[in-house]
């Protein structure tokens, strides 16, 4: 699927109706999803074929363009009962079933989750402007589940930190920035005072030990 169609696909999946503050509840718009799941399919091959798991599912989003592009099993985490019911809506728009299901779990209880399993992991975390430290948790709950990899968008200004946290706590074998892209956030909240703001992210491709053991026995 090139991405045009993939993009024409995703850009009349529905944003949060009543957005929470202290979810940090941004949609993550057509654009940026439609590029960073291309990106991964295109460069890594991760998605189609794949188990995936979207942390943080939000209105579905990600996990939808996950099953357009072909993975078999996609499951959409998300605390939020109100953004799972309209990521159940966009799904239904779709002529096709697509393979995907919803599970109501806060990010801190992932790792309880013993049945969870997953190939790749995907999430546009909070950025922790609200929750300090709320990206970092995403991330740690995402390496809980052992996939083999993670793909996550994080504010640029956090990359040494992120690097830092991946590598030396989290054991991950590497943590490389794949793209760096501009985030249109649109004036959603109540306090916002600028109709949009462009904020600098990065997307990361973090790869667990036994996926980089798997890679270097196929090449050898």
């Amino acid at each position: 699927m090139k991405l045009k169609e993939l993009h024409a696909l995703m850009q009349d999946i529905e944003p949060f109706a009543q957005p929470k503050v202290q979810l940090e509840q941004y949609p993550t718009g057509a654009d940026i999803a439609s590029r960073m799941l291309y990106t991964i399919e295109a460069m890594y091959n991760d998605i189609e074929g794949n188990v995936v798991v979207d942390l943080g599912t939000g209105t579905g989003m990600l996990a939808i363009g996950a099953a357009l592009l072909g993975s078999p099993c996609v499951l959409g985490l998300d605390v939020d009962p109100d953004a799972l019911d309209v990521a159940q809506d966009n799904c239904e728009q779709f002529e096709d079933p697509l393979p995907i299901d919803f599970l109501l779990c806060d990010v801190s209880q992932v790792q309880q989750q013993r049945r969870l399993q997953a190939d790749t992991v995907i999430m546009n975390p909070p950025f922790g402007t609200k929750l300090k430290g709320a990206d970092m948790a995403f991330l740690r709950a995402a390496c809980s589940l052992r996939p083999k990899q993670v793909y996550s968008l994080n504010k640029s200004s956090t990359r040494s930190h992120i690097q830092k946290v991946a590598l030396k706590e989290l054991g991950c074998s590497s943590a490389e920035v794949l793209a760096e892209l501009r985030y249109n956030l649109p004036a959603t909240m109540r306090f916002h005072k600028q109709a949009s703001v462009d904020i600098e992210v990065d997307l990361w491709r973090f790869e667990l030990p036994a996926a980089a053991a798997a890679a270097a026995a196929a090449a050898a």
